[in-house]
């Protein structure tokens, strides 16, 4: 991590992975993903695929209005 959001590209010092896809966000986009209407069918298909053995699943990707 180079001290950058992925996604809005912000300094930061705290990051998490998308649930979308593998990119690391910032507090501020992942709140924003959290209230997007896709966020718990994401997590739902991203719980699904590490339970069936895919500890490299890449996401559902980012809607184009996020």
């Amino acid at each position: 991590m180079n001290g950058r959001c992925e996604r809005c590209r912000v300094e930061t010092m705290i990051t998490s992975m998308s649930m979308f896809n593998t990119q690391m966000i910032c507090p501020e986009c992942e709140t924003k993903e959290k209230n997007h209407p896709k966020y718990q069918e994401a997590r739902e298909i991203e719980r699904k695929a590490v339970q069936s053995g895919n500890m490299n699943f890449s996401g559902i990707g980012k809607p184009s209005d996020l």
